[in-house]
């Protein structure tokens, strides 16, 4: 064999070797992507909708605090959030938003504490409280 036929070989060999190489690349980071995106999805997996939304303005020790009130539904269930506000003072839209339980604190069985993180749909989310339910 030449030069040539050994030359030629070589570049078949690393075209298909190389080739191999980026579509198996390729294939796992297509896959580790929805991997990730089936985690968060799954992370956030409990439906909020928001059926009412307010500013309220508390006094307190240190002066005014401005906190955000949201009248919820969860699995049936009719609930009050709160959040600190931050500024500026905006109204969060009515409508269904994907959360998590952070907190759910049982200490006796007639008392309990929780928090729920919302996620929106720019993937920003905001810790809100319990602090009322109705039936």
């Amino acid at each position: 064999m030449g030069w040539r036929a050994v030359y030629s070989c070589e570049m078949y060999r690393s075209k298909t070797n190389g080739g191999s190489m980026r579509k198996i690349a390729l294939l796992v980071l297509v896959l580790s992507a929805l991997c990730w995106a089936q985690s968060n999805a799954g992370e956030y997996a409990i439906n909020v909708h928001v059926t009412s939304s307010q500013w309220v303005v508390v006094p307190t020790t240190l002066g005014l605090q401005t906190t955000q009130k949201l009248n919820v539904i969860i699995d049936g269930k009719k609930y009050e959030l709160e959040a600190q506000a931050k500024a500026p003072v905006t109204l969060l839209s009515l409508g269904d938003y994907n959360a998590k339980l952070i907190e759910d604190v049982h200490k006796t069985a007639y008392e309990s504490t929780q928090t729920y993180e919302l996620q929106f749909s720019d993937k920003k989310t905001r810790k809100f409280m319990v602090i009322g339910q109705s039936e």
